[in-house]
């Protein structure tokens, strides 16, 4: 396994892992899969922010996982602070990819000197939770009832890893 820069050639594999969350589980506070069409747009952001997008792959190239960040809030003063998102395709989860994976995004994050890394983690996902503090992330807030999804309400925790950079961060 390795990690790899993913494009727009991988779209629909991470489209096939995202519209597989959503429609099983509460990784995603979203109802419905999604077209093919919105990764156009999916893209577009990411590059225009300059935003990773990386994959673990196997020996074959099969996409395996995919993780990236994009804008925490869009105000100026957020300017150092990213939110991250992170997949595991089913099937290859529990063999540490997702680990790979938040290790090479974080260090993607300090080479662009960004110093708070933010997921938004279900708060009844046990498993993202331990890999989270695993990795050096700590709980910094719960929001009740953020979500409505397979009939019950959903609890958002929050959690943040803050990184040693920018060396000199600046107003404005």
């Amino acid at each position: 396994m390795r990690i790899a820069e993913c494009d727009r050639s991988r779209a629909a594999e991470i489209l096939a892992i995202l519209n597989e969350a959503i429609a099983t589980s509460t990784a995603l506070y979203d109802y419905r899969p999604r077209p093919l069409s919105s990764m156009a747009a999916w893209f577009d952001a990411k590059e225009k922010g300059r935003y990773p997008v990386i994959g673990v792959v196997d020996a074959t190239g099969q996409l395996l996982g995919f993780a990236s960040y994009g804008p925490f809030r869009a105000w100026p003063a957020y300017k150092y602070s990213v939110e991250h998102s992170l997949y595991v395709a089913p099937g290859h989860r529990g063999r540490g990819l997702g680990k790979m994976l938040l290790g090479a995004l974080l260090e993607r994050a300090r080479e662009q000197e960004y110093h708070n890394v933010i997921g938004g983690i279900d708060a009844e996902n046990a498993i993202s939770i331990a890999l989270h503090e695993r990795c050096g992330f700590e709980r910094c807030g719960l929001v009740k009832h953020a979500g409505f999804k397979f009939g019950r309400w959903l609890d958002l925790a929050l959690y943040q890893k803050l990184l040693d950079t920018p060396a000199r961060p600046v107003d404005g």
